[in-house]
This record gives C-alpha cells, sequence and structure tokens, in this order.
C-alpha cells in the first residue's frame, strides 16, 4: 500500500472525541490493521492523543493521518497552553506505552503518534 493521508478537523471539545477515534479505527483498518486488540490501541492512542491536544487549549484540533501498510501514524494540531497538570501526565504515559513513536515537536504545535502492527512471520 502506498502512503495515503487523511485530514480531519474538529473543535477542540470532548464532545468530538468518538469522531476521532472511529474515524481511527476506519482508518486502521484501511491500513491493515485487522486484530481487534490492534484496532482497540489505534481507538485509544487517538482518542488520549485529542485529549492532550485539547488540554492545550486550540479552538480546533486537526489529527493528520498517515496510513502505510499495517501502521498508522496521528499527527495532532497543539494550541499554545501548556498541558502540565497531573491528567495529562498520565495521558504521556499511556501513549508512551501503546505508541511505536511518540513525540512533540520542537515548537510544541504538533504531537506525532504511530502504531504499526507486529506483523512479522517471525515464529
Amino acid at each position: 500500500m502506498d502512503e495515503k493521508h487523511v485530514l480531519l478537523r474538529v473543535p477542540a471539545d470532548p464532545a468530538f472525541a468518538r469522531s476521532v477515534r472511529m474515524s481511527a479505527a476506519a482508518l486502521a483498518f484501511t491500513a491493515g490493521i485487522e486484530s481487534v486488540e490492534d484496532v482497540e490501541d489505534v481507538k485509544m492512542i487517538a482518542d488520549e492523543g485529542f485529549v492532550y491536544a485539547c488540554a492545550t487549549r486550540p479552538e480546533f484540533v486537526e489529527v493528520g493521518f498517515s496510513l502505510g501498510e499495517g501502521s498508522v501514524g496521528m499527527d495532532f494540531s497543539l494550541g499554545e497552553a501548556d498541558p502540565s497538570d497531573d491528567s495529562v501526565e498520565l495521558v504521556r504515559v499511556l501513549l508512551s506505552a501503546l505508541c511505536d513513536e511518540f513525540s512533540l515537536s520542537e515548537d510544541g504545535s504538533r504531537l506525532h503518534l504511530l502504531r504499526s502492527t507486529g506483523d512479522s512471520d517471525d515464529e
């Protein structure tokens, strides 16, 4: 599969978390991620990434999805507020554990997350 890109823009409001989560699940399937556990991980990553983005208080959150064979990358636009309270720290720990890649851009404007399936044939 050639890499595909999808952009979703939603208000930074918890009421839109389900839209982000369900879009991520559908796109994971499109990227060839088919196990229930892996799709659930992608949904949780999308949800927590959205929570993190909302904590930076932007008006809208743009989520750029990058789809490759067996992988989903998500780039969340961030606002200018520093999300430094304890609840956001828990989100960081969770994302670090679930993601194959977890990083913030140098200027603090984007959160990058990547989840790939372990589709290695080594047994």
